[in-house]
């Protein structure tokens, strides 16, 4: 069975790399502090190359026709935040380098909206686009039920090392996922596509005070992980999640 829903969730999305790259890897000893923690998945998949479809994907079930990594983009329908909204829950996503809350900018700095799928879609009020400068560091309970922390396209390992975002992630999130582990909390932390090598598989990483630490098999992709948190909040299933496979196993 699944656990009672989670007081909170956090998605961390990082950027284009393999699971060979991270898991193993010296230049990530967070992440691999992380995974020993939690649940890792030996077998996890994006969808497809390049970024934003997977985006989409993971946040809506579906890629929504879209292909490339082209901007902007309004899409009708539902998602994983109006589909909590919907449900009496609550749902943001905390961006780095976001110009200002609720903005609809394609690129500005370090920050690309290509990697944002939240600022595509109508049913997803302005006011629950926010910049990283608005995360509750240290006051957790204000979070959300679920949000989405995108870093910069540096931090995300996009544009710079692997040991980059490993420390970023160990500076700005450690700290909840200590928080996690005691207050029936989750940290989910993925990569959005590998580095291009045949297959697309990417290290994902389940922890929190539900999960049972170990690794394990499962093979899972994108929809998946988000079936998965519409069965933990008791939301319909969006497009593509209705058919992938829940995640079992892992928990408590």
């Amino acid at each position: 069975g699944l656990p009672a829903p989670p007081a909170h969730t956090i998605i961390v999305v990082l950027e284009n790399h393999g699971y060979g790259e991270v898991i193993g890897s010296p230049q990530a000893p967070y992440l691999n502090q992380l995974a020993r923690q939690g649940a890792l998945f030996t077998d996890s998949r994006a969808i497809t190359h390049p970024s934003e479809p997977n985006y989409l994907a993971l946040f809506s079930g579906s890629t929504q026709g879209v292909s490339d990594d082209s901007c902007p983009h309004q899409f009708p329908g539902p998602n994983l935040g109006s589909e909590l909204i919907a449900a009496g829950r609550s749902f943001a996503g905390y961006s780095e380098g976001l110009p200002a809350a609720g903005s609809n900018t394609c690129v500005s700095g370090e920050y690309a909206r290509k990697h944002v799928p939240w600022t595509n879609f109508r049913s997803v009020p302005a006011a629950d686009n926010q910049p990283w400068t608005s995360f509750p560091a240290g006051y957790y309970q204000r979070l959300p039920t679920v949000s989405f922390v995108i870093p910069d396209l540096c931090h995300d390992m996009h544009d710079c090392p692997v040991a980059t975002g490993d420390t970023w992630l160990r500076a700005h999130l450690s700290g909840y996922a200590a928080w996690a582990m005691t207050h029936h909390s989750l940290l989910i932390v993925t990569w959005d596509e590998n580095d291009g090598s045949a297959g697309n598989q990417i290290p994902t990483i389940v922890a929190g005070q539900p999960v049972r630490p170990g690794r394990y098999g499962q093979p899972i992709t994108h929809y998946s992980v988000l079936r998965t948190l519409e069965a933990l909040y008791r939301l319909p299933l969006l497009g593509h999640a209705a058919t992938a496979s829940l995640i079992r196993g892992i928990w408590k």
